[in-house]
């Protein structure tokens, strides 16, 4: 690999967004109803609208003054994300929508429908610094970190649409939400966190998901997945590989040179056992790079050095077109040997659902181009 490493817990610093109920914690929505002169019950019921009823609009909630109605949602709920363009697939039932937040950074998030579930990819931060050549965010540097707030509000946005019944299928439930979408979650912690803790806690104070339907994904920052063990909260985590070994995964994975295969794969293992919960393995197929049946021999070897107690799921994730690039996925039967390797071996692998690739939705895909 040539050129410096990416900064990995640095962003660019621009102006904050601005103050949103999602950002504050108990001691701070005190603090803010002392501010606007207001009894902290009166937050209270801002929160169960958000939260609870997922509303923003001002007229639905007639429990507050007429009089300080506009000023008190004005404080607590600005505007964070502003739709640019919404893009449909599978029936409607995959929905693509570009947001430009404050300053005129563009992020997307993408809300898909399964018979079963429905879950919703989200973004982290307006572009992405880890520099990986196969995925379109990836090459398009790191702009800036997303707040807490402006994470949580791609969730209530998601929410409200099933709750709403604008989603074919008639009204249903928000129930998974997954850190897949622009950016790299774990190097911007703090805000993640944040949104995690929004999205468990129950209303009003936050969304009342279960943790276990969070999926947290990242291309292997050790020291913020050994911070992740410690949190208590249940998350999933996911580890983008896409390589058993050294030298293909930091062409791939540039962070690689600082963290290796396995100092990542030890973190995620460590995750798995302080947790209780199975890490799940990304692992993007590319024809003739990293598809070759001795690397899925070498990656059950990788993943076995810590024990065969099925603390780990392999993921397989065709590789999604994107512009201008040299990359394409797997034969189909290159495919099905690889997993039929790591399935000899006894791990549970899967190949993802492609959904949305149609309207650049899928998988290393999201770039918010206008």
């Amino acid at each position: 690999m040539t050129g410096p490493l990416p900064l990995v817990f640095e962003a660019p610093r621009r102006g904050k967004p601005p103050r949103h109920l999602a950002d504050l914690s108990a001691e701070d929505r005190a603090a803010v109803a002392a501010e606007l002169g207001e009894p902290a019950f009166r937050l209270k019921q801002v929160a169960n609208h958000y939260f609870g009823r997922l509303e923003r609009d001002p007229s639905t909630m007639t429990d507050l003054p007429a009089a300080s109605r506009g000023r008190i949602v004005e404080t607590l709920l600005p505007a964070l994300l502003t739709p640019v363009r919404t893009m449909e697939a599978d029936k409607g039932t995959t929905r693509k929508t570009l947001w430009r937040l404050f300053d005129g950074a563009l992020v997307e998030s993408v809300l898909m429908r399964y018979p079963d579930r429905a879950t919703v990819c989200v973004s982290s931060q307006a572009g992405c610094g880890m520099a990986c050549p196969f995925c379109a965010t990836g090459q398009g540097g790191l702009e800036r970190n997303m707040s807490t707030a402006e994470i949580v509000d791609q969730v209530v946005d998601a929410a409200g649409a099933m709750a709403r019944g604008e989603i074919p299928g008639g009204v249903g439930r928000l129930s998974n939400v997954v850190f897949m979408g622009m950016g790299e979650p774990l190097a911007n912690y703090r805000a993640v966190m944040g949104a995690v803790r929004r999205m468990v806690a129950p209303a009003p104070d936050g969304l009342g998901l279960s943790a276990r339907n969070i999926t947290v994904s990242t291309v292997g920052l050790v020291p913020r997945i050994n911070q992740l063990a410690t949190e208590g909260i249940p998350v999933t985590l996911a580890l983008s590989l896409h390589a058993p070994d050294d030298e293909l995964r930091s062409e791939l994975v540039p962070i690689n040179t600082r963290w290796t295969v396995h100092e990542a794969v030890e973190a995620a293992w460590n995750y798995a056992r302080t947790t209780k919960r199975r890490v799940s393995i990304e692992y993007a197929m590319m024809r003739d790079i990293n598809d070759q049946a001795w690397r899925a021999d070498l990656l059950a070897d990788v993943l076995q050095a810590y024990g065969d107690w099925g603390w780990v799921h392999v993921n397989l994730i065709p590789l999604n077109p994107t512009p201008g690039s040299k990359w394409t996925a797997s034969r189909r039967e290159d495919e099905r040997e690889f997993v039929r390797r790591l399935e000899a071996r006894g791990i549970p692998t899967t190949v993802r659902d492609t959904r949305g690739r149609d309207i650049d939705g899928a998988c290393g895909q999201l770039a918010a181009a206008e």
